[in-house]
């Protein structure tokens, strides 16, 4: 492969109509961009991982590109084009002679919409988070699934961190690394059962192994999930929620606490399978496996630099590696139920308690209004009947909630439970189902015309009530003692930190 001549034909904007021509360098690629495409060839590099010194293999591994992105992002992935050699020996791009390389053709996007660009302007909105948690749930339960032991794959990607930890001494302390590696490990031994299991279930899939904020772009208001890792499918073929966790990690280490914890209940809920709340007992290792490798790749790159570049790197190198390792130690379990009357602000607080709430990245936030929807099998702001809001009904829903809350908690992981729990039976109930771990129940209180005025305003949203509930509950609610009574007529903020100070005194 003559790379620098391929490399001046395509960034010569005669190639491209006269259009000028930006090029991305990566480590095992070259991007060419003008006007409204993309072109995108492949270095004939070798690294430990990859080997792409052969032009077949070059030609293969564009061409699974298209295979694996193409279904998620068909807007952006387009088809082969070859670069020619031409009879007078000038190089062409689509020419009529011998093929001689092959490139990638994409439609290009704005950088400025990538959803790390978007998360550095501060503008990864919770509805944003929401709709990319829906998105990536539905990926994974597209994805194909693959034959793999669970925990073997992890026990090779633990292999592999401990190689190269001891190649980038300067960069990763031998002795963090080693702490690292004993923590995983153990964490590994306590969880091998459950990723048998989950490969059993059919959630060890080939995934988009590389899913975090820059290879995500939003098109059209959607978040699109673009440069699936392509070159090895060993390295492709992970559990789901693996898959997830770098996305996870990659939020919480841009400090989008918030935009995290959204973005994992959105993908439980999406992902439609209870079976996934057993997993979050993984999700430690998994977020910390995900720290790792970055703080591996830092190190590496601090090996080759020098001077403030080099300082940098290792910098960044010792932040991740202390991030992994601060994973491999999560909050203990705990259950957060908060009630009132509609309109009391109940699921504006519980999302807003959530991210603090246990592991990272913030407890499971159960809603009464969505299980009720999902029990029903309609959409989230599909109105019901009255029948939907019997007793029996209402029992039914406490039921749901309380079985995930207890599948939660079991797993390790926090929960924050959202639900009126008008009735003594209800909130005695919910106490229980926290099972021996710490339990706070909050109930919120507003003036009845504010409660009213806040039903009043909503739109689209999940919950049925309107002002003729509120003053049904009204003339019902009796005088709540049992739970810890927050008044919630002003603002989220006071309410925050009434509740923060209840569930946490000291």
């Amino acid at each position: 492969m003559d790379l620098d001549a391929i490399t001046a034909l395509l960034s010569d904007p005669q190639t491209h109509g006269g259009q000028p021509v930006e090029v991305i360098r990566t480590h095992a690629a070259l991007v060419f961009l003008a006007g409204e495409h993309a072109l995108k060839i492949k270095r004939p590099v070798v690294y430990d991982y990859l080997d792409f010194s052969r032009p077949e293999t070059r030609r293969d591994m564009l061409a699974r590109e298209i295979d694996l992105n193409r279904p998620a992002a068909p807007e952006i992935y387009g088809d082969l084009v070859p670069i020619t050699r031409e009879a007078d020996g000038r190089l062409a791009l689509d020419g009529d002679g011998v093929a001689v390389e092959w490139a990638l053709r994409m439609r290009r996007f704005p950088a400025e919409a990538e959803l790390s660009r978007i998360a550095a302007r501060g503008e990864l909105t919770s509805e944003l988070a929401a709709r990319l948690g829906t998105v990536v749930a539905d990926y994974h339960l597209a994805a194909p699934q693959r034959t793999a032991a669970g925990p073997d794959l992890i026990v090779e990607i633990l292999d592999e961190l401990g190689r190269v930890f001891a190649e980038i001494p300067g960069a990763i302390p031998p002795a963090e690394a080693a702490d690292f590696d004993r923590a995983a490990r153990a964490c590994l031994r306590r969880v091998s059962g459950l990723l048998a299991r989950r490969a059993a279930q059919g959630w060890v899939r080939r995934c988009h192994g590389d899913l975090h904020l820059r290879n995500l772009v939003l098109i059209d208001g959607r978040p699109v999930p673009f440069d699936a890792l392509e070159f090895d499918e060993r390295l492709g073929t992970m559990d789901v929620l693996y898959d997830l966790a770098f996305l996870l990690m990659d939020l919480l280490n841009s400090r989008l606490a918030t935009a995290a914890n959204i973005v994992l209940n959105r993908w439980l809920a999406g992902m439609r399978d209870p079976a996934h709340l057993d997993a979050l007992a993984a999700l430690p290792l998994f977020l910390a496996i995900r720290a790792a490798i970055r703080a591996m790749v830092a190190g590496q790159r601090a090996e080759g630099a020098g001077g403030a570049e080099g300082q940098d790197a290792v910098a960044e190198a010792r932040a991740y590696m202390a991030a992994a390792r601060a994973y491999l130690a999560p909050a203990p379990p705990r259950l957060v139920a908060v009630g009132g009357l509609s309109g009391s602000g109940k699921t504006t607080l519980a999302a807003a308690l959530a991210p603090q709430i246990g592991p990272a990245p913030g407890a499971v936030h159960l809603r009464s209004d969505l299980i009720r929807k999902q029990l029903a099998g309609v959409g989230e702001t599909d109105r019901l009947p009255p029948e939907r809001y019997t007793p029996e009904a209402n029992a039914r829903v406490y039921a749901a909630l309380h079985a995930l809350s207890r599948r939660a908690l079991a797993a390790g992981h926090g929960v924050v439970l959202d639900a009126a729990h008008l009735a003594p039976e209800e909130r005695a109930a919910t106490a229980a189902a926290a099972g021996g771990h710490p339990f706070t129940g909050l109930w919120l209180d507003a003036a009845p015309e504010v409660l009213i005025a806040r039903v009043d305003a909503r739109s689209g949203d999940a919950s049925d009530a309107d002002a003729a509930v509120v003053r049904r509950q009204l003339t019902r609610a009796g005088a709540v003692t049992d739970w810890a009574r927050i008044d919630a007529t002003g603002g989220l903020a006071a309410t925050l930190a009434s509740a923060r100070a209840l569930i946490d005194p000291t």
